[in-house]
């Protein structure tokens, strides 16, 4: 059995091939780089990384791909789905891990760290304590977009500090949503008019692309805060820096780019009153053991011929070479 990494996993992921495959960590995160090597491979496991169709086609002996995460966008699903090819993904891994990310960072924009800290270096310690821009979160709304596990351990959190929660989730029912304490709005234009924090929790997808750009942005209070640890693509990123230069909103925290690192001339990287990571909201120690554990057991699970539940599209094994498995 062998394995094509686009990068290592973790140690405690490595171990559980220990003996039982070759492995080949490619450390480069394009698959069509190193053909040579995917031609008989069983599985690859991408992490940060690209799997287009070209690269699918092209490994005859491919049985399984591997996401390290929830997200799978990076990875040509349908063109798996429709060869057998089972996208094995980790949900549940890393999800407290990311919400306290989401979190962290609307504490971190309400008590203007980032500008503290920088002015102070600078020598303007008086003026920078004394401008006020700092805010309570106690008592102000934060609204949910997307309410999936992810959603749900953030909501919890903000709940727990003594802020009001509301939601919206196309897949939730306004019973469910009210029953986890939330307010309940159907439409998310009303949610992004009422919250004073607003954070995005859903994935990538043709709907979503784009779903907050310069008109979404204008409804939002003036002293609301964006926060996106979902993915890129979701919030317009020239919308977005236009908002917070020209005061629209008062800030934003960004854990995730359009384009992966991000270009120096990308206009977020210079905006004013915004708090941004490098794709880190799941690369907490726990989150990774968790996320490459669950990604290598599920891979080799499949390599063996089961039905591992936590995939991309369950429809996989609806195709003929799953018929008698």
């Amino acid at each position: 059995m062998k394995f094509v990494m686009t990068q290592a996993v973790c140690p405690e992921g490595m171990e559980l091939l220990k003996d039982k495959a070759e492995i080949y960590v490619a450390d480069n995160q394009d698959p069509n780089n190193y053909l040579d090597e995917m031609r008989d491979a069983d599985a690859l496991i991408v992490r940060i990384a690209k799997c287009d169709g070209n690269a699918i086609q092209n490994s005859p002996n491919l049985k399984v791909i591997g996401r390290t995460g929830v997200g799978y966008d990076s990875v040509d699903v349908k063109t798996a789905t429709e060869l057998g090819i089972p996208v094995v993904i980790t949900p549940g891994a890393n999800n407290h891990s990311v919400a306290e990310h989401a979190v962290g960072m609307m504490f971190a924009i309400a008590k203007n760290f980032v500008e503290g800290q920088l002015e102070t270096a600078k020598g303007n310690f008086s003026q920078v304590r004394g401008n006020k821009k700092a805010f309570e979160l106690l008592g102000k709304k934060a609204g949910f977009i997307g309410l999936g596990a992810i959603g749900q351990d953030a909501e919890k959190l903000c709940r727990a500090i003594g802020m009001k929660t509301a939601g919206y989730d196309p897949f939730l029912t306004k019973e469910q949503i009210e029953g986890m304490g939330c307010e309940y709005f159907s439409n998310y234009m009303d949610l992004l008019r009422n919250c004073d924090v607003v954070s995005v929790h859903v994935p990538l997808t043709e709907e979503t692309r784009g779903m907050i750009g310069e008109e979404q942005l204008r409804i939002m209070k003036k002293t609301a805060i964006l926060i996106n640890c979902a993915r890129g693509g979701i919030v317009d990123e020239l919308a977005l820096a236009d908002a917070l230069n020209q005061g629209i909103i008062a800030g934003a925290g960004v854990d995730v780019f359009e384009e992966e690192p991000p270009s120096p001339e990308n206009p977020l990287l210079t905006a004013k009153n915004i708090l941004y990571s490098p794709h880190s909201a799941a690369q907490t120690r726990e989150a990774v053991i968790n996320m490459a554990k669950m990604c290598v057991e599920g891979c080799m699970a499949v390599c063996r011929g089961e039905r591992w539940p936590y995939v991309a599209d369950k429809t996989v094994y609806e195709h003929e070479k799953w018929r008698n498995k």
